[in-house]
């Protein structure tokens, strides 16, 4: 395993690294941003593929501010017949600190009996749990609601809970490099941290 690394301090740079759709990311993000500077940032461009399997590429841009998660969210999508463009949208969310519930982040280590202090895991997921919903999509667990009456046969209609889609982020070193990894680290330890103010 590889000891961590010195992380990208300029997100506009990494922006342009990524090469997608820089100037149409970086000015939503600086839109976004305002007069506030970004402690720490993740630029997370990544490629995935629809059910009727054609790949669509987008990018995640997460930046902590002193005061909010700031996240913009990029998709590219096709043309909707041969003669016209193809389209992009841009998608911004400004959340305030006291809106994260919990930052859980999940390393994984190959071979953890050789595991030495500061190394590198191979592979990291962020989940960012928010009070408010990100985007539309919400998780609901129902199940039939009862009363204290076991002979009861009455319908009681259903009981249940409905919990906010968490924001997730997921790096591996075989996919996106061991920077991309060092920078995740840092960037899930100062959202963490951040939290406690």
């Amino acid at each position: 395993m590889r000891k961590t690394r010195t992380v990208p301090t300029d997100w506009r740079l990494e922006i342009e690294r990524s090469g997608y759709y820089p100037a149409l990311v970086i000015d939503a993000v600086a839109a976004a941003l305002g007069g506030e500077n970004a402690e720490a940032f993740i630029v997370h461009h990544e490629a995935t593929f629809d059910p009727a399997m054609e790949m669509r590429r987008h990018i995640t841009v997460m930046l902590l501010t002193g005061t909010r998660l700031v996240v913009c969210h990029t998709d590219e999508h096709p043309p909707t017949d041969p003669d016209s463009p193809s389209h992009a949208s841009t998608t911004t969310d400004s959340i305030q600190l006291g809106n994260i519930q919990s930052v859980a982040l999940t390393r994984v280590v190959s071979n953890p009996a050789q595991y030495t202090p500061g190394s590198l895991p191979s592979e990291l997921v962020l989940s960012v749990n928010l009070s408010v919903n990100w985007g539309a999509v919400a998780h609901i667990d129902l199940e039939p609601a009862g009363c204290a009456d076991e002979s009861c046969e009455l319908d009681h209609g259903y009981t249940g809970a409905i919990t906010a889609e968490p924001l997730t982020l997921r790096v591996s070193e075989a996919a996106d490099g061991p920077e991309a990894v060092a920078t995740m680290l840092h960037f899930a330890n100062a959202l963490s941290d951040a939290t406690t103010r």
